[in-house]
Parts: structure tokens; C-alpha cells; sequence
């Protein structure tokens, strides 16, 4: 995962339930069962379809999202409408960080990319579990950071690294948070993503599959060799797990 690791203080845990739909997010599973249970009445379970919208730059942030699969794209927004992704949340995450720090607006766009289930919590709600579960406080500000160094690292992929290299690198980022190898989108889809015209999607693609790394339809991409992914993958997937290894292991 592209994440603090807190899964290795979930793995021997029991199942976990909220309102009889199963808790995967690992911001919350990490949380004590008492502090669990001071915030899960402000939780509401919602499906969250692709394309979903759940905030827009400039727009009041009305709720936030503890992601429980799926995935959600963060973007920036530019003023003739074209975007490119900086992001990417989870499972592992949650999606409104800027509540987290006092602020009730974001610079960016969050868009559903691949169906999502998520626990949603209105923004009066989150301030107040953020002031009887110091646990969940600290789980969030370590987010903002994860996050903030992922955007950083990104950017400079976009900028920096060919088609083919980025797109190893999404579709790894990609794999570690849904748990999956088939990957749903569309090369239109993709282009927007990696901030890059369809033509350039389809080279990436055809190098990638011809190399027997994935193959890609239509629709859908399925990774056949991770390991030899990883390594046509730029080296911004492997600086962000070393980082986040480095924070893991100053929190544990």
C-alpha cells in the first residue's frame, strides 16, 4: 500500500460490522472499540457508483468519506475544464482531509473512479469524533501527509516520466488499493487520469501488454505480472513505498 501501515494492527482482528455492513477501512478498523462506538451513530453507509462526485474545488465540503472499497481519484481542475489526477484514495484513506485541518473547502475535485462503498460523515459530526477519539485525530493527520507527499510525488511523475513508466505506476497504486488485478476503466478514462491524450494511452498499454505485463480491453485492464510491473514502473512508486515505510516504522 501507498499508505501509513496500520494493517499490521488489524490482521488477527475478527471481522468488524457497522450497522451489518463489513468495516474494511483501515482508518476506522484501527480505531479502539470504544472510540469506534462514539462515532459509528454519525456514520451512514453509502454506494458510491463511478463518476460520482464527492466535492468540487472551491465548493463548501459537506461531508467526509472513510472509503470501504473502490476508489476515488483526486484531481486538479483547470479552468477550461481539462484535469489531471494527484492523487488516489482507497480503502486505506479518507476522502475531505481539508476538514481535518479547519478548512471547509478544497483546491481539488474528488471524483469516484472505480464503484465505491463508503461510511459517510457530515462535517459537524467528523469535528466532534475528532475531539473524542484523539486516535482518530492523529490517523487523519497522518493522512493529510501521505496524501500531500503522494500529490508531490505525482506531479513530478506527470512532468517528468514516459506514458508507460506512469501508467505501470497508476496501475500499481491502482492494485494496492482496490486488492484486485482486473482494473475497470476506460482508456478515455486513463487519459484523464495521467494527464496524457488517448494515443498516448493506447502506446502505453500496447508496451506494457507486448512485454506479457498486462493485458488491456476495451473497458478493463488485467495485470499479469506484478513483479515485472514494478519494475517498468518509474521510480516515484518506489520512493512513495519507501517513504511510507519510513513513516510506518516512526509510528509503530
Amino acid at each position: 500500500m501507498t499508505d501509513i501501515r496500520i494493517r499490521n494492527k488489524l490482521s488477527e482482528q475478527d471481522p468488524l460490522f457497522i450497522d451489518g455492513h463489513a468495516l474494511e477501512n483501515e482508518i476506522l478498523r484501527a480505531l479502539s472499540p470504544r472510540e469506534r462506538e462514539l462515532i459509528q451513530p454519525n456514520l451512514t453507509f453509502v454506494d458510491l457508483p463511478t463518476h460520482t462526485v464527492l466535492h468540487e474545488p472551491g465548493e463548501a465540503i459537506k461531508f467526509g468519506y472513510f472509503l470501504n472499497s473502490g476508489l476515488a481519484s483526486v484531481l486538479t481542475v483547470m479552468s477550461e475544464g481539462k484535469s489531471v489526477e494527484v492523487g488516489l484514495t482507497g480503502k486505506e484513506g479518507f476522502v475531505g482531509l481539508p476538514l481535518v485541518v479547519g478548512f471547509s473547502t478544497s483546491p481539488t475535485r474528488t471524483v469516484i473512479q472505480i464503484a465505491a462503498t463508503g461510511f459517510r460523515i457530515n462535517t459537524k459530526n467528523l469535528e466532534q469524533a475528532m475531539h473524542v477519539s484523539t486516535s482518530l485525530m492523529g490517523f487523519l493527520q497522518r493522512y493529510v501527509q501521505v496524501l500531500g507527499m503522494q500529490s508531490t510525488q505525482v506531479a513530478a511523475c506527470n512532468r517528468l516520466h514516459e506514458v508507460d513508466e506512469r501508467l505501470a505506476r497508476w496501475l500499481l497504486m491502482c492494485e494496492d488499493r482496490i486488492g484486485s488485478k482486473f482494473v475497470p476503466l476506460t482508456q478515455e478514462f486513463l487519459a484523464h487520469m495521467l494527464g496524457t491524450r488517448r494515443a498516448s494511452v493506447t502506446v502505453a498499454a500496447g508496451i506494457l501488454q507486448k512485454a506479457g505485463l498486462i493485458t488491456y480491453q476495451r473497458g478493463h485492464v488485467n495485470i499479469v505480472d506484478r513483479i515485472r510491473l514494478e519494475a517498468a514502473a518509474c521510480e516515484c512508486y518506489r520512493m512513495m513505498q519507501q517513504q511510507n515505510r519510513k513513516w510506518s516504522s516512526e509510528t509503530n
